[in-house]
């Protein structure tokens, strides 16, 4: 009896994900407001709580995030990492330093202590790597001059996480100064083994991994996968930062038939990653820390576009390309979720840090693409009127 409970909860939540992204795609949209919003109607509190499916729905959360990170690592080589880290640092300090901020401030302004600090920086931070990629390709820009600068800018957020997650997974647990500091020094010294062997033996381990036949290559990267998140995790390091490793270590036609076989799979846990985290949101909580939520997306939206600009500007972009780059960066979605999950689970600020992050996710990642369509015909508009307003205030002043 329990079990065909279970089938049926979990075969509605799969369908229901799969009406929700239909909607989605049909406006154009990102499905990841939708998904948490499912997660929020059948939670605690929420119209339908679930009963026998939850425990099956966070192993299943759990792939997600590791396939999520896998796939962002089968996005570079190791190379590319290095390049961008190279080439495009200021921009990343810029980054993390507009965007972290004004995250860390609000928490400590809600009174929320410096671990809630760390975690809502890194909320406040990331951008989404998925919506923004979608935008581009639906707004035809892939092409364009700024890509590079956007892309470059994602690269070094994600790049970045492999420090940052070990630290937050170090802090939520309740490490000490020793056990924290061993464990980043661990995930340091992985992350750095890591990149050079990649550097060094990448077609070997990519030939180790290679097979003709697509099944054999599915089950031993994504095997690989789970194996090496779990002894980093094991490690107390995070097994999104393990996933994250393995894909940067894969290259070549094993990447890219890696990235094609595990596609469909990664969609569907991550789906059921942003349901889970909605679970454990109740809805009731939201409005409380709504106005702190707009408020601090409003700042973050402005710090990510003046992120963008700054970077676009210092790559020789046009004034028009500068202001598409920050429009494009707006939108938080998967990662920030992932972070705030961290947290949560463990116990930091459950009532309150939830559903913040949930509110400021599911606002941004709607405006997110408003900001990547307008902001530079808006910008250029207001550009122009003031241009021309001395202009007219000289003509009116002058005599007859």
């Amino acid at each position: 009896m329990h079990s065909a409970i279970l089938l049926i909860e979990f075969g509605s939540i799969i369908l229901g994900l799969g009406l929700l992204g239909r909607v989605a795609a049909r406006f154009r949209l990102s499905p990841i407001p939708l998904y948490l919003l499912a997660g929020l109607a059948f939670g605690k509190g929420g119209l339908l709580p679930l009963g026998a499916s939850e425990e099956f729905v966070a192993a299943g959360a759990e792939i997600g995030v590791i396939l999520l990170l896998l796939m962002l690592g089968l996005e570079y080589t190791a190379g590319d990492l290095v390049t961008n880290l190279k080439s495009h640092y200021p921009a990343g300090l810029v980054d993390g330093a507009l965007n972290a901020l004004p995250g860390a401030a609000t928490a400590l302004l809600l009174g929320w202590g410096p671990v809630a600090a760390v975690v809502l920086a890194g909320v406040t931070w990331i951008s989404s790597s998925g919506v923004i990629a979608k935008v581009l390709g639906d707004l035809g820009r892939v092409g364009n001059r700024e890509t590079p600068v956007i892309l470059s800018v994602l690269v070094l957020e994600d790049l970045a996480m492999a420090v940052y997650l070990p630290i937050v997974t170090a802090l939520v647990a309740g490490a000490g100064l020793v056990t924290g500091s061993i464990t980043l020094a661990i995930a340091l010294g992985s992350a750095g083994l890591v990149l050079f062997a990649a550097v060094r033996y990448g077609r070997v381990i990519s030939r180790f991994v290679s097979s003709d036949d697509p099944e054999k290559l599915l089950l031993v990267v994504l095997g690989l996968t789970i194996l090496v998140a779990g002894v980093a995790q094991q490690l107390q390091v995070s097994a999104a930062v393990g996933a994250f490793l393995v894909g940067i270590a894969l290259s070549g036609e094993v990447a890219e038939g890696a990235h094609t076989l595990l596609s469909p799979l990664r969609d569907l846990f991550a789906a059921v990653f942003f349901v889970f985290f909605g679970l454990h949101t109740d809805p009731a909580s939201i409005p409380p820390v709504l106005l702190p939520a707009l408020a601090l997306a409003i700042v973050t939206a402005g710090t990510k576009i003046a992120t963008g600009y700054w970077a676009a500007r210092r790559a020789g972009i046009s004034e028009k390309g500068r202001w598409r780059t920050g429009g494009a960066l707006v939108a938080r979605g998967e990662f920030s979720i992932v972070i705030a999950g961290l947290a949560v689970g463990a116990g930091i600020e459950p009532s309150s840090l939830g559903p913040l992050a949930t509110a400021y996710v599911l606002i941004l990642v709607i405006v997110g693409p408003l900001t990547a369509r307008f902001t530079e015909p808006v910008a250029m508009w207001w550009t122009g009127r003031r241009k021309t307003e001395p202009r007219e205030a000289a003509e009116e002043a002058a005599p007859l």
